[in-house]
């Protein structure tokens, strides 16, 4: 019996389709577990480090190849899934991940430019953004708004593409926190298509989990068994949250949700709410760049979790922390969205990412008041 047969694989997914589920989910996380000690042990053997500077939130060389064993694990089980022949996306998504991965790769391994990397960015997000599957035509009255050219849809997700790919590169700052956000973001699209019948979108949400819940283990560990995602992982993570991201904003108007809030013309909001961490934390840091005078890309320690670790958490606690608000942030939708309509329901969600923007100033500059006091 041929396993990859793609009757066989149809037939087992049709008939234990909770099964199927798990069991992406878990093999994601075991081939994850599996291969990063091996990638570990030759980051070592040939000394493959990230080494420490002045910016850097670790005291010791650590080798930031975790991107390797995604990738190898992500281009396993998607070639996998194209056996079942659900969707038309996949080999596009695996074209898009190798070119991220390559210019990730060298980044970690001998500094790439910022031309090369924002041209990788635009060439792998082509490959989705052209795809049947994910044609955004119709915002279906997001404030007012309903069908767009087809050339409008396609810069619109050009956008969210490049954004989203830098904007999860940036919050990987310290340890967990990118594996954290991912975590949540891919578990909460999964509930969604799992809602809305879309089996191959659950599967690949699945599969980012596994890869980010095996990987968190060596991230947050000490001494011989720690590793970085590097930017090999963090440009193809983002990448795959951006794709999930424009199969929410572009899937037929989900009816199954409609009674828990989830409403057609809401779902940018929904995405911004699931989100938060990226788009939140990118777009606080632009602005503040930006009224002290300085370009949105230079480096600073305004990051939500730069404010975090120096107000005194640790690695673990700032970023279970952050995730903890992000859940609370799509609770908060979930809840308003029951009552509250299209414009109402942005006004709240402005006032929300104000407030979390206010209390993260607030934070910075009673942290800044306390060192000053400590240094008289």
């Amino acid at each position: 019996m041929n396993i990859l047969d793609q009757e066989i694989l149809l037939d087992l997914f049709q008939r234990y389709y909770l099964f199927f589920v798990s069991g992406v989910f878990l093999l994601a996380f075991v081939l994850t577990w599996y291969f990063t000690p091996k990638v570990l042990w030759v980051s070592r053997e040939k000394n493959l480090m990230k080494e420490v500077n002045e910016r850097s939130s670790h005291k010791d060389a650590v080798p930031p190849f975790g991107g390797v064993a995604f990738f190898l694990v992500l281009i396993l089980i998607l070639s996998l899934l194209q056996a079942l022949r659900t969707s038309p996306t996949g080999n596009h998504l695996i074209i898009g991940i190798t070119f991220l991965f390559l210019a990730g790769l060298k980044d970690d391994l001998v500094i790439s430019s910022a031309k090369l990397k924002f041209m990788s960015q635009l060439f792998a997000a082509a490959f989705i953004i052209f795809s049947p599957e994910l044609q955004l035509t119709n915002l279906y009255g997001f404030w007012g708004v309903y069908a767009i050219p087809p050339v409008i849809g396609y810069a619109i997700k050009g956008l969210i593409v490049v954004a989203l790919v830098n904007a999860y590169n940036l919050i990987d700052g310290i340890d967990g926190l990118a594996s954290v956000a991912g975590i949540i973001i891919s578990l909460s699209y999964a509930m969604v298509f799992y809602v809305t019948d879309h089996p191959y979108f659950i599967l690949v949400s699945l599969t980012v989990a596994g890869i980010l819940a095996a990987f968190l283990r060596f991230n947050l560990s000490k001494g011989g068994r720690k590793m970085f995602m590097g930017d090999g992982g963090s440009l193809v993570m983002g990448y795959m949250m951006a794709f999930l991201s424009l199969k929410i904003l572009t899937m037929e108007p989900f009816d199954s949700l409609v009674q828990q809030g989830f409403v057609a013309q809401n779902r940018l909001l929904f995405a911004l709410a699931v989100l938060f961490i990226p788009i939140f934390d990118t777009l606080r840091v632009i602005i503040i760049r930006l009224r002290s005078g300085k370009t949105p890309f230079e480096a600073d320690r305004n990051h939500m979790h730069h404010v975090l670790l120096d107000s005194g958490r640790t690695h673990k606690q700032a970023s279970f922390l952050l995730g903890g608000i992000n859940i609370l942030v799509i609770a908060l939708y979930m809840a308003l969205s029951q009552f509250l309509h299209n414009f109402g329901l942005t006004m709240a969600m402005i006032v929300i990412f104000l407030l979390a923007a206010a209390a993260f100033d607030v934070l910075k500059r009673r942290t800044g008041k306390r060192k000053e006091l400590f240094k008289k």
